[in-house]
């Protein structure tokens, strides 16, 4: 059989322990997808002596990262330190201007600095793969990029944070609080000590920059993409999506108008009619739209040492086989400099909830000031009658564009008869 692809991986967490496990049990299998055996050799990581409960033995310890990218003896580099600059990006770059392949589950790296690490592959002729960056094992990214080669695509959605949905699907189905579930998956282990990563959307964001380059022939544009988190989402506001007929999920959103890209992370109701409503607990879904094909959808499990260490060895198999695609669908001289849509340009209807003091006169003076900003309502709804107190009232807009839908929301939250920051939140097509 032909000489086995030589494999150093840097970074022995989670995933690097689920890849060095994969390539040991699925050896023969693996071997004859790749037309070669692919054999890791040597590892790096900051700590030689913790259990990862798989065997490094016969493996090369090397104590700094970036030797891996000068040893002769290792044919691809797999990068799985994380983070978008410090070591991982001193790895990776070392590696591409050697010559030498690389692949990596590095979200942060890639949707950061995608364009100098693209333009560092066609310099020295080295190959980045990265098709667990994103949504763990769901091949999103191959589907993308060479599945839908011959497709003009008009959009791509999903659910990316397997975290914040997770937390949004136990706030719906037992009803409760934010916080409160926020700390049981701390507990559990859904969630880090610090979260915020992902529960701000940043996490999300980085995936989405990655897609919507993929999908749009233009360069990774992280800077472009609206970010906004899950923090604020109450289990009033889920409960008045379900009467509603929503769920209400963290979706990551690219979609082509005739203004340029919007790109988009923010919470969104989602029609139950839609396949992302149903998509529950730490699952990813992405629904792509594109021309001819039309709607394709794509769920599964999008973190873990498991799903994401089967994304790097899918990689590893296509650079064994010699499968040559440039990092983003195409070379960088034919990439599209398309504009990107700010969020204040975006179309589209919203759910508004105010917490008002239950008095004559409340939604004349809240409507009065929709109007004044050329916001029509489709619908509304208000629960309880408590003279005096403070009451819930929930208000579905027509479509209108989000920097008026703004304006708006700065003189409501003016009102003295408004006695919290009011909680918008937009509602995406079916």
């Amino acid at each position: 059989m032909t000489r086995p692809l030589a494999v150093g991986i840097a970074g022995l967490g989670t995933v690097g322990a689920g890849v060095l496990r994969l390539l040991r049990d699925n050896a023969a299998l693996i071997a004859a997808r790749a037309g070669r055996p692919i054999e890791v050799v040597a590892v790096s990581a900051r700590d030689h002596s913790r259990d990862r409960g798989i065997t490094l033995h016969g493996l090369r310890w090397v104590d700094d990262p970036i030797a891996l990218a000068r040893d002769p003896a290792i044919n691809v580099v797999v990068e799985l330190i994380g983070g978008a600059n410090g070591p991982a990006r001193a790895l990776v770059e070392s590696a591409l201007d050697a010559g030498k392949p690389v692949v990596t589950a590095n979200k942060a790296l890639i949707a950061e600095h995608g364009a100098t690490l693209a333009a560092r592959c066609e310099r020295s002729g080295a190959k980045i793969r990265f098709e667990a960056a994103v949504a763990g094992g769901i091949p999103v990214i191959k589907a993308l990029r060479e599945g839908l080669a011959a497709n003009r695509v008009a959009s791509v959605t999903g659910i990316f944070n397997g975290t914040c949905n997770y937390i949004l699907s136990r706030m719906q189905q037992e009803k409760l609080d934010f916080a409160a579930v926020l700390a049981d998956a701390q507990a559990h282990g859904y969630a880090e000590a610090d979260p915020s990563f992902d529960i701000d959307g940043v996490d999300t964001a980085h995936k989405l920059a990655i897609l919507a380059a993929i999908a749009f022939g233009r360069q990774v544009d992280f800077a472009a993409v609206h970010v906004e988190g899950i923090r604020r989402v109450s289990a009033l506001d889920i409960a008045f999506a379900e009467e509603l007929g929503y769920r209400i999920k963290l979706l990551g959103i690219a979609r082509a108008t005739e203004a340029g890209i919007e790109t988009r992370v923010h919470p969104a109701m989602v029609p139950l009619a839609s396949p992302l409503a149903h998509v529950d607990g730490v699952n990813n879904a992405v629904v792509a739209e594109a021309d001819p094909v039309g709607a394709i959808v794509f769920a599964g499990r999008g973190a873990g040492a498991g799903p994401t260490a089967s994304a790097v060895v899918a990689d590893l198999i296509d650079l064994a086989r010699g499968r040559d695609t440039p990092m983003l669908g195409v070379v960088t001289a034919s990439l599209e400099n398309r504009k990107s849509v700010p969020m204040g340009a975006h179309r589209g209807a919203y759910f508004l909830r105010l917490m008002v003091v239950d008095q004559p006169g409340v939604i004349a003076d809240v409507t009065a000031v929709l109007r004044d900003h050329g916001i029509s309502l489709e619908s509304m709804l208000q629960h309880g009658r408590s003279p005096g107190e403070a009451v819930p009232v929930v208000l579905v807009t027509h479509i209108t564009r989000e920097s008026e839908m703004r304006a708006a929301l700065d003189q409501l939250a003016a009102l003295d008869s408004v006695l919290e920051a009011p909680a918008l939140i937009r509602i995406e097509p079916a």
